[in-house]
């Protein structure tokens, strides 16, 4: 389990929502939560005809971010929660936070988006940097209407690991098993295969009708190979998850769209986290080029946790 999970707070309510997925884990694995926010550069500004240097703003601002997160992590404590630290840090917002990840391992727990109200720290840009460029898993956290509830209980009773047949997808493994550990939550591996059509054909003698069938027979016997392989490949994913302690199910679906699939497995196998590694280095901004991950942390009504490739390379690093 993660012995310090860091939470980034913008001032805004939105952001506050991953506390509600951050504090009962914390609570649930012994671990602190590091409450961080990151103060902007400014330039001069001038109000009702007086100049304040950029040096009274960044005052004026970090006793802002101060005060907010004193009472961010009293709130925190009134919940009996007494392992909470607060930082206020001097930069762009990504840059700072992966800074923090390269001093002590750490899981982030942070909110999609935000409305900031203590400067230009907006989630969404945020969450896309940290994802490309944080040496640690990220779970992304949708934000509800209404303040956070911090009163809920451990939030992960089962999660889906989607894999899709190759190593890479595989990587994210590791966090799921470092995020579980001791929690008693149930794995649901599956693999999305896509189905196999044949071409249209209308025939219209006997023998035409013979080729057909048999090349339907043929289909359906590379459908059933394919869905064997999937899950040949599931089963010995599930071991070394069950070795490690974890209670591990699988499921193969036939579908073209391995997102919706994935989004419809979560809904209707009431999912409570979705885990998922990324394959390459653009991040989330990618969602209009049609990348898988993309579409589930957009779509996703539950937490996503996402591994990047430098949190890959981190984890290579310390084996």
């Amino acid at each position: 389990m993660y012995r310090s999970i860091l939470v980034p707070l913008d001032g805004s309510a939105f952001a506050e929502h991953a506390l509600s997925v951050a504090l009962p884990l914390a609570r649930r694995g012994g671990a602190r939560l590091h409450l961080v926010t990151v103060s902007t550069p400014m330039v001069e500004a001038f109000v009702e005809g007086m100049a304040f240097s950029s040096a009274e703003l960044s005052d004026e601002l970090t006793a802002r971010h101060e005060a907010y997160l004193t009472g961010v992590g009293k709130r925190v404590r009134e919940r009996g929660f007494e392992h909470v630290e607060t930082r206020v840090m001097h930069g762009e917002v990504a840059p700072c936070l992966c800074d923090l990840l390269r001093e002590e391992d750490q899981l982030v727990v942070m909110a999609t988006h935000g409305r900031g109200a203590l400067g230009r720290f907006w989630m969404g840009s945020v969450a896309d940097e940290m994802v490309r460029h944080a040496h640690a898993p990220v779970l992304l956290v949708r934000p509800g209407e209404g303040p956070p509830d911090l009163g809920r209980e451990a939030p992960f009773g089962r999660v889906l690991l989607p894999l899709d047949g190759t190593p890479l997808s595989e990587k994210v493994l590791g966090p799921v098993v470092e995020l579980l550990a001791g929690g008693g939550a149930e794995v649901v591996l599956m693999r999305a295969v896509r189905a196999i059509v044949p071409s249209g054909m209308a025939p219209d003698t006997v023998t035409a009708r013979k080729e057909a069938r048999h090349v339907l027979m043929q289909v359906q016997e590379l459908q059933s190979r394919l869905r064997r392989e999937a899950e040949e490949g599931l089963k010995a994913a599930a071991a070394r998850l069950e070795a490690r302690g974890l209670r591990v199910r699988t499921e193969v679906v036939v579908e073209d769209d391995p997102a919706a699939a994935i989004l419809r497995q979560a809904e209707h196998g009431h999912a409570d986290m979705i885990a998922l590694e990324t394959h390459g280095r653009h991040g989330l901004s990618r969602l209009l080029r049609g990348s898988v991950s993309d579409k589930v942390v957009r779509g996703a009504h539950v937490p996503v946790l996402v591994q990047g490739p430098k949190a890959e390379e981190a984890a290579l690093s310390n084996e």
